[in-house]
């Protein structure tokens, strides 16, 4: 290590010199209490350190000394069900340590260095292995099998493996390289949280990830590896919709950041998660969640490192098979913080004071998403899907982070605040929303849910669109102007938004519903156009069509429990029972 010296401090920006052996991204810890921060520029002799701590304290003539490494995260047994900074600093041993406030200069190993698991070694001594092979499992909680790799750019014959108890710093393999070196192999990796991992190969995205949101699923699908951000006005359900996705996302891991969020929203996921049931094994969801809290009262600068923390840790488990999904809340906080750094080094400014460089930074993050084949002579599938969140300043959709987003992700969750101020949620505009994956996943519905799935979200999405178009005619003339045909797009529209696209994300059935019940619920309400279609035809009054006895069943149908899928047959059935009474002239009260 060397030691240098500070010559200007200004807010998370340190200016330090005598640090000739220093580069761009290195760790440095300043100060008598050795705060930790990241070299982001170089000019000469002087480093301009971002600091992600509190600097109050620091001045001119405090030693600066380097670590000579990039920030790196450690990647292991031990993250899963884990708190973390956004430097992945363990919240919870700190909180044992050192209180309810984080101690400045206090420096945790992320990974507990004295806990041993138990390792089970899948490998042989005298085979041969290349990076990204896996050595032995752990497993790590009762859903999540942890698989220990060969770390990337290592490759030769095993020489010794071993099996038992060990830490994440003790050798369970040894490995001779093609060069003839023993390399030690422990379970725990380091890497860079700038660099992305390496993969084999990258795959187009085609499976849909599933997550139980009716107006997602069916309107604007994402993909297992696929991008997609939620922009929304303050209170219009941003977090909650974040929420929803983390816990019933078609996902083996949830790796979720609370990016310069406010501090309470990230409570409520500290609080909520442990009590959440996994759907699919019963067990609690922070069995396979790692959370990165970094809320809006934590050092401006670690908000910056947060995000790039989160992605690194979500490819570590994509390399071992795993599907991951990614929730960043909000990266227009993340910005921010870009943006105090920026101004701090005296860049020019972009739009809204931003860097010119911010598309690029944001492209490069959501760049890391994806469906690939790893590394390794097994040719796994691993995913990370990314979703993030963006909150521009009092809505506005034209604000350079919101952009610089949409040129980069394929799926655009327009959050409406006309749309939460009615109560409707998630409050997403499906007229103002879309999905570059429809295409691809109509296909994969089509043939695992039904092949008329594409048919009906046709449909739908067209009854949505004629009702926009004539609510202006209504606002100026009134509804007695329309014809009946009119009349009934607008009351089978309605019953889409309010029966089908609106969901209670507190209630226990409502909360999530499967590809295949919103299939039938959706067929359903457009079963009630196409009869009420042929009563019109045969001179039926629209009252008696708009008052049938079993639109009370069909809007109830959402809070059908998966299991009584068989109940949608009766319902149908009753429907066209009561449309023929109709039309045969009969009293439906008989």
């Amino acid at each position: 290590m060397t030691n240098g010296v500070v010559v200007k401090v200004s807010g998370p920006l340190v200016v330090a010199t005598g640090l000739p052996q220093a580069k761009m991204f290195d760790v440095v810890k300043v100060g008598q209490q050795g705060l930790i921060g990241e070299v982001i520029e170089v000019h000469g002799e002087k480093l301009s350190i971002q600091v992600y701590e509190e600097t109050s304290g620091i001045g001119p003539g405090d030693p600066v000394v380097s670590t000579g490494v990039p920030l790196s995260v450690e990647l292991g047994p031990g993250m899963l069900e884990g708190i973390f900074d956004g430097i992945q600093r363990p919240l919870n041993v700190i909180e044992t340590m050192a209180g309810s406030f984080i101690t400045r200069g206090i420096d945790i190993p992320a990974l507990n260095r004295e806990k041993k698991w138990d390792f089970v070694p899948t490998a042989k001594k005298g085979q041969r292995v290349t990076g990204g092979d896996i050595l032995g499992t752990v497993q790590e909680t009762v859903i999540v099998e942890h698989r220990i790799m060969v770390p990337p750019g290592i490759s030769g014959e095993i020489v010794e493996i071993y099996e038992g108890s060990f830490t994440v710093t003790d050798t369970v393999a040894r490995v001779k390289t093609d060069s003839g070196n023993i390399v030690d192999v422990s379970m725990m990796q380091k890497w860079p949280v700038r660099k992305p991992r390496p993969y084999g190969e990258k795959l187009p995205p085609q499976e849909p990830m599933a997550t139980g949101q009716r107006v997602i699923d069916t309107f604007f699908p994402v993909t297992k590896g696929g991008t997609a951000c939620i922009p929304g006005p303050f209170g219009s359900g941003k977090t909650v919709v974040q929420h929803q996705l983390a816990k019933w996302a078609d996902a083996e891991i949830v790796v979720y950041i609370g990016c310069g969020e406010r501090g309470n929203e990230m409570t409520d996921v500290l609080l909520e998660f442990p009590e959440l049931t996994d759907p699919k094994t019963g067990e609690p969801l922070m069995k396979r969640t790692v959370l990165i809290a970094n809320t809006s009262n934590m050092p401006v600068a670690a908000r910056e490192a947060s995000i790039y923390t989160g992605i690194t840790i979500a490819e570590y488990f994509r390399d071992m098979g795993y599907s991951v999904a990614l929730m960043a809340d909000s990266t227009s906080r993340w910005a921010e913080a870009l943006r105090e750094m920026s101004g701090r080094l005296e860049e020019m400014p972009g739009d809204e004071g931003y860097p010119a460089y911010l598309s690029r930074r944001l492209a490069e993050f959501y760049e890391r998403a994806g469906r690939v084949i790893t590394l390794g002579s097994e040719q796994r599938e691993g995913a990370v899907t990314v979703v993030g969140a963006v909150s521009p300043p009092g809505g506005d959709l034209s604000e350079p982070v919101t952009q610089a987003t949409l040129r980069v992700v394929k799926v655009f969750w327009a959050l409406d605040a006309s749309l939460a101020y009615a109560r409707h949620f998630p409050a997403i505009n499906w007229l103002t929303s879309y999905s570059l994956y429809s295409d691809k996943v109509e296909d994969f519905m089509n043939q695992n849910i039904s092949p008329d799935w594409k048919n009906l979200r046709s449909e739908a999405m067209r009854l949505l669109q004629e009702e926009s178009n004539l609510q202006e005619i209504v606002r100026l003339v009134g509804i007695d102007a329309l014809s009946i045909k009119d009349r009934l797009i607008l009351e089978v529209a309605r019953s889409i938004r309010e029966d089908f696209l609106h969901q209670n994300a507190f209630h226990e059935v409502d909360t999530y519903t499967s590809l295949n019940k919103q299939y039938r619920m959706l067929k359903l309400i457009l079963m009630f156009y196409e009869e009420a279609q042929k009563a019109i035809d045969k001179g039926v009054v629209f009252s008696e069509i708009e008052n049938l006895p079993v639109r009370e069943r069909i809007a109830r149908a959402k809070y059908l429990d998966e299991k009584d899928i068989k109940v949608f047959d009766e319902i149908e059935q009753e429907l066209k029972q009561q449309v023929e009474k109709l039309m045969e002239g009969g009293n439906l009260n008989d």
